[in-house]
């Protein structure tokens, strides 16, 4: 690659702070000056260096202290490095800290075009856009309110869109999505992977999963250091051994590596063969279920179907949970069976049709997937006109870590290769999970678990 490719150019960094123990220090330090220190020196960055290209993610990790926020400062210029030199072409925006740069005083009108004037836009460039950064924010009324009557997730719905809608060259984001409800922070992830297909982004997060799931590359800073620069999932890995081996006084090194025990003399016997899937049931479940580790999914009712998008030859109506008898669930409990239905209605004669749905994390990661295809397959459904239809799943609801899903729900023609979306809701509906048991993604009920001990 040529140096036309490289965006952002970080050379040898520091920033050193000034730390006083009284005021009257800093008026003591100005008239002593070269002849006495009133002040202890802090090294929040120390001589750290990276070339950013034109079209990667980023990703920028480290413990609380790190120097994150006080690098993104340097970069977008807000703050003054003490040495070093920082190279950025083309237009800059950052979603910082929640609300900076916003006036408390203004409306939400008022702070969109002083924002936009601040981030380098023309008043005609500001009006072209304001209808998207206004539909993106999805505020209502309190566009026209002043900005200290909103709450944080109001002030991240308008600082993220003003940002994105900027059209900057580099958009950086420092946990801005940690605020905000799921469908927002979907909307937000849709954005930042569309965006990050034709410009550069620098993506600060605690949460190593989205850093692995969208950036391409890392940086792992700690106590101002630059630790590694590398491919996201390297880096990733490196600060988790890391972390935790500060945590639990190891030095992160796998001491069984390269070591083989005693095998088993015999292996476990198989378990007994079942009549039937449903009579399986998870060994744990009976004391889980009595306990706070009890995997409670809160759900939450369909958005409505003037949502999403498709040819319109067909509408979903509804979208929910059932128990195994058909009653809708306003809560389920993960390893339970359920039942997910998609009602629908056909606006147009349509052959071959397929309905489908997925489970999202809020990254947009799709956990758990299916559709009707391969059922009917050799024999196509069609539905007439008029007629309303559904689609129903059965399955065994998976031990969920806590947080926030959602589920898209699709109505399609055609094959799995070669179809037509009629009606595609990527948040039809959502659900919260409150307890922590799954120690992954998800989790899935388990018939048996057990330790052998070699003779």
């Amino acid at each position: 690659m040529q140096d036309d490719d490289i965006i952002l150019s970080v050379s040898n960094v520091s920033k050193r702070f000034e730390i006083y123990d009284k005021p009257v220090h800093r008026l003591y330090q100005t008239l002593c000056a070269g002849y006495k220190t009133f002040y202890k020196e802090f090294w929040a960055l120390r001589d750290v260096s990276f070339d950013v290209r034109r079209g990667e993610c980023v990703g920028i990790i480290g413990p609380n202290g790190a120097g994150k926020s006080t690098l993104l400062q340097i970069i977008t210029g807000t703050l003054q490095q003490t040495s070093g030199d920082v190279m950025v072409k083309g237009r800059v925006a950052a979603l910082l800290e929640l609300g900076s740069g916003f006036n408390p005083e203004f409306t939400g009108r008022e702070n969109i075009f002083l924002n936009g004037a601040i981030l380098g836009l023309s008043h005609a460039d500001i009006v072209e856009r304001y209808s998207d950064i206004v539909a993106f924010a999805d505020i209502g009324e309190f566009i026209d309110r002043p900005v200290k009557t909103y709450s944080s997730g109001m002030m991240v719905r308008l600082a993220f869109a003003v940002n994105a809608f900027v059209d900057p060259d580099i958009l950086i984001v420092d946990e801005a999505l940690a605020v905000g409800d799921i469908f927002f922070q979907q909307k937000c992830m849709r954005f930042l992977r569309d965006f990050i297909k034709r410009k550069t982004l620098l993506f600060v997060s605690h949460d190593t999963g989205a850093v692995k799931n969208i950036c391409t590359r890392a940086i792992y800073l700690e106590h101002g250091q630059l630790q590694r620069l590398g491919a996201a999932k390297d880096v990733v890995e490196e600060y988790m051994r890391s972390f935790y081996a500060s945590m639990q006084n190891v030095d992160g090194v796998d001491k069984a590596a390269g070591q083989v025990g005693r095998q088993m003399d015999v292996l476990p016997p198989k378990p007994p063969s079942l009549p039937c899937e449903k009579c399986f049931r998870d060994m744990r479940h009976d004391y889980v279920t009595t306990t706070n580790l009890r995997n409670d999914l809160m759900i939450f009712s369909f958005g409505g179907s003037d949502r999403g998008y498709g040819t319109g030859e067909a509408t979903i109506r509804d979208v929910y949970l059932t128990d195994e008898e058909g009653r809708r669930l306003s809560g389920v409990v993960g390893g339970e069976m359920v039942r997910l239905v998609i009602e629908a209605v056909a606006n147009e004669d349509i052959a071959d049709v397929i309905d489908g749905f997925a489970v999202k994390d809020r990254l947009g990661q799709w956990l758990f997937a299916e559709n009707t295809f391969l059922t009917y397959k050799d024999t196509p459904v069609s539905v007439p006109k008029g007629k309303a239809f559904r689609g129903i799943f059965e399955f065994r609801m998976p031990i969920m870590p806590k947080g926030d899903y959602t589920v898209m729900a699709s109505v399609a023609c055609g094959t799995q290769l070669d179809h037509r979306q009629l009606h595609y809701i990527d948040d039809a509906v959502a659900f919260k999970s409150e307890a922590p048991m799954a120690l992954s993604l998800m989790g899935i009920p388990f018939r048996r678990t057990e330790l052998q001990i070699a003779n």
